[in-house]
């Protein structure tokens, strides 16, 4: 009887991970208003009613995958943020470490959020503490910093280089500027000019 009700629960593991794997897909190629239940179906090879039972409806599936993408995002850095013995350009170096890393697993994230915040999603507002961020050591780090222009521009710089790579990558393979093959070593070595840079505005 355990071993039956153990294989149960693997397979509606394996059954939930399937759907949650097949919405991100859908999600970021149609974005939430494009997206149909069925088209995550379809996407996942599994009945309709199975989508519905696992997650009752497309806003609960959009609030997990949003959710997770967040964490991924924004959670998972907070340790770097708070790290009150590191200096403003180790900070930066951890970060394009980290986003670098995450967004060659998932090149399409930045697409997928730019769209959803043009679209009138407000997705940091409804699923980040602001916190986090703004309340950060980094943040403070950035608000001491003594020059002569306002310290938001690093924030945006550092987000910046790290996010507009894969917002043109497409354009930059298409044009035969950046080979798909070489993208991967060209964001490598972006980790590490990426803190050289924001040094260098720094002063």
């Amino acid at each position: 009887m355990a071993a039956g009700t153990g294989k149960k629960e693997k397979r509606d593991a394996s059954t939930e991970e399937r759907i949650l794997a097949a919405a991100r897909t859908v999600f970021t190629k149609k974005g939430y208003a494009g997206t149909k239940v069925r088209d995550i179906a379809a996407e996942a090879d599994i009945n309709l009613s199975l989508v519905n039972y696992y997650f009752r409806s497309k806003e609960k599936l959009f609030q997990v995958i949003m959710q997770e993408t967040v964490q991924q995002l924004i959670g998972d850095v907070s340790r770097i943020f708070d790290k009150e013995e590191t200096s403003l350009e180790e900070k930066v170096g951890a970060l394009a470490d980290h986003y670098v890393n995450l967004l060659l697993k998932n090149p399409d994230f930045p697409l997928f959020l730019v769209n959803e915040i043009l679209s009138g999603n407000d997705i940091f507002s409804s699923h980040a503490k602001k916190e986090t961020l703004f309340q950060s050591h980094f943040f403070k780090q950035i608000g001491a910093l003594k020059v002569n222009y306002n310290p938001v521009h690093i924030i945006m710089n550092t987000f910046g280089m790290l996010v507009l790579p894969f917002l043109a990558r497409p354009i930059l393979q298409n044009n035969g500027i950046v080979k798909p093959a070489d993208f991967k070593a060209l964001m490598e070595e972006r980790k590490k000019l990426i803190p050289v840079w924001i040094k260098g505005m720094i002063g």
